[in-house]
């Protein structure tokens, strides 16, 4: 179990948590147990806490905003013994990925992966109002930092196969939706005029093609329908066009 010291920065929405270890001891493994969405802050080349602020899922340090920055700047600065007292001293701030821990580093002591990924800020003075604020909100818990990191590491991994169900349910959405497209115009293409032929015979004779149609629309509009489905019905089955023609004039008579 860890003892930590957890803050809520309320400048932001959704309200960000801060946090930090009672001394260097609890530092080590907040170093190990640290999150990808933690951004670590400390007084540069002062003693001082780490601080540390646990940004929403999906965010990282250039989603930070100034009020944020400057939260965590005034906290880790009135939490060091030597920089609480300096003016214009410089805060120093990374993703938690880019910290390094040596077997020959001292307790408490980091080094950093990329040096390029690490921030600067400027803090010109103490402002009470900010750190007063903040350490109203200041809450002190035991907690296993090992099964919350385990946790949070399972819930990413269920997340992931829910994004990864939703896609392929999408994928095969839209698989569908094509199909039922292109069924749609081969249904189309069967009524165009260059396709009503014979399966059999070839091209239809242009005389009956029309005078076949014109005894379809010019037939009581109140049987449209039944022709028009008796035609599609009959083109579905390999139906000549003659043939279609010679079944429609014998319906016609009845």
């Amino acid at each position: 179990m860890v003892m930590v010291i957890r803050f809520t920065s309320n400048v932001t929405d959704p309200p960000v948590m801060l946090y930090m270890g009672v001394d260097k001891f609890e530092n080590e493994n907040l170093i190990k147990w640290g999150w990808p969405e933690d951004i670590w802050f400390h007084v540069d080349k002062v003693s001082s806490a780490h601080v540390y602020a646990r940004l929403p899922t999906g965010q990282t340090i250039h989603d930070m905003s100034e009020a944020l920055i400057e939260d965590c700047a005034q906290l880790v600065k009135a939490n060091s013994i030597q920089g609480n007292k300096m003016n214009n001293i410089d805060i120093i701030y990374t993703p938690w990925d880019n910290l390094k821990k040596t077997g020959g580093m001292d307790v408490g002591q980091v080094g950093f992966k990329d040096e390029r990924k690490v921030k600067k800020i400027r803090v010109a003075k103490r402002i009470n109002d900010i750190v007063n604020r903040l350490n109203k909100t200041e809450v002190r818990l035991e907690i296993d930092y090992r099964v919350e990191k385990e946790k949070r590491n399972a819930k990413e991994r269920q997340d992931k196969k829910q994004e990864q169900r939703e896609l392929k349910e999408a994928e095969k959405a839209e698989m569908e939706r094509r199909e039922k497209e292109r069924q749609v115009r081969s249904y189309d293409g069967v009524f165009s005029e260059e396709k009503m032929h014979s399966n059999h015979s070839g091209a239809v004779d242009n005389v009956e093609e029309r005078s076949l149609w014109e005894l379809l629309w010019f037939t009581d509009s109140s049987n449209q329908c039944l022709w028009d489905i008796l035609w599609f019905l009959l083109l579905a089955l390999h139906i000549s066009s003659t043939q279609i023609h010679l079944i429609a004039l014998n319906l016609y008579d009845l």
